[in-house]
């Protein structure tokens, strides 16, 4: 009975997660604010407006779209401007071509310039993941060496190994990190560019 209940208690736990708004917030909600809001943050407005009026609608509440929607065209110029798109690229979030017309192509560029930073650094996170990988394999083997339970050729062999393959990472990181350097100089050129002080 105990593990029906806590099975009950996390089904709750996640369609609660799943929804935009309690039953409280839709009861007082003002639509416009919450449109605002969310073109503010960037959401696809059909989707997360149907979010919304899903979850009212379990609280017997109906969502005013025409508010909500007043209210995400004046949030979403907040979204749309260069230096956000830089960092929503940047911290390898999603964008979901939201932006109008008039807005989109310094805000793509921004968020094109934030994505390459943001994948340069996920490559060299993942070399220095390797080497860790790496370094703990050959740990596991000095053990063994010291221990002489295991062939000590074929250690000493793989243990050659991960070291040349270390040194081959690092140099790689080192061609990535200079890449880095670059694609963050472009950004300092970008926020420069469009910081209000350089118009």
């Amino acid at each position: 009975m105990k593990l029906y209940s806590v099975l009950v208690l996390l089904a709750c736990l996640v369609l609660a997660s799943c929804q935009t708004m309690s039953k409280e917030e839709c009861a007082v909600a003002d639509w416009r604010v919450i449109g605002e809001q969310d073109g503010a943050a960037g959401y696809e407005p059909q989707s997360r407006f149907a979010r919304h009026a899903k979850a009212c609608a379990k609280a017997g509440v109906s969502a005013n779209q025409t508010l909500w929607y007043q209210g995400y065209q004046q949030g979403i110029p907040r979204f749309c401007t260069p230096l956000n798109g830089l960092s929503v690229g940047s911290q390898g979030k999603s964008y979901a071509n939201v932006c109008p017309a008039n807005l989109e192509p310094r805000f793509r560029e921004g968020y094109d310039l934030g994505r390459t930073h943001y994948s340069k650094k996920s490559q060299i996170n993942s070399l220095e993941s390797r080497i860790r990988s790496l370094e703990q394999s050959i740990r596991e083997d000095e053990k063994l060496l010291s221990d002489g339970t295991d062939d000590r050729r074929t250690v000493e062999r793989r243990i050659d190994n991960n070291r040349r393959d270390i040194r081959e990472i690092e140099r790689e990181i080192g061609r990535q990190q200079s890449d880095l350097r670059l694609i963050e100089d472009e950004m300092q050129d970008f926020r420069y560019s469009v910081s209000p002080l350089s118009q």
